[in-house]
């Protein structure tokens, strides 16, 4: 019989680095990381920061991956209860919007799309622009499988439908920082159930 590993030191260290920086981009963004802040923050050396991360531009890449791989975990995981079709699809908006009731102080993703969406191409912007769009591929496939149950009509438009059900999620990250998010969600799930209405057979 196996037994559980046990994560070394180093990686330990690691996530904790990287649990300090989340709470630091949730609030700044992810151009407002400082090594000096969060090394100050841990408890640790910026050279003890360095050995974990060789550059501010690592660290925020790492961090991009970490967030983005509890974002999949949070919403897509969960869903996949659900039987194919609009109740998976409707599941997997269900956490996103509890998503984004967790982190309607601050979502690392949506912060890093606002602030690279100009940005010449480089390293983090392209990591930005791929998870961005391996999320729409999600939500395609799960609309794929709406239509291939019979939940949404044949001739439905997989990529305009991901594009606004990602337009409305927006609106509700927007708004619940702004205005509340009881008032938002309410005003979102509306907006929803009519879209999905006109999509139906």
């Amino acid at each position: 019989m196996s037994t559980p590993s046990i994560p070394s030191k180093g990686a330990t260290t690691r996530e904790l680095i990287l649990d300090h920086a989340y709470l630091m981009a949730r609030r700044d963004g992810l151009e407002g990381l400082s090594i000096g802040a969060l090394a100050l923050s841990v408890g640790m050396s910026k050279s003890g920061v360095f050995a974990h991360f060789g550059s501010r531009e690592d660290l925020q890449l790492a961090l991009l991956d970490a967030v983005s791989l509890r974002f999949v975990e949070f919403i897509k995981l969960p869903a996949l209860k659900q039987p194919r079709g609009l109740k998976r699809l409707r599941a997997m908006i269900d956490r996103w919007v509890e998503w984004g009731h967790i982190h309607q102080e601050g979502c690392v993703l949506l912060s890093a799309a606002v602030e690279y969406d100009g940005r010449d191409n480089g390293p983090v912007r392209e990591r930005v622009l791929q998870q961005q769009t391996d999320w729409r591929n999600e939500l395609k496939r799960a609309i794929a499988l709406c239509i291939d149950v019979g939940d949404l009509r044949k001739d439905t438009d997989a990529d305009q439908l991901a594009f606004e059900i990602y337009a409305l999620m927006l609106v509700l990250h927007h708004d619940a920082g702004l205005f509340g998010f009881k008032e938002a969600n309410r005003r979102t799930i509306a907006a929803l159930n009519r879209l999905f209405v006109s999509y139906q057979p």
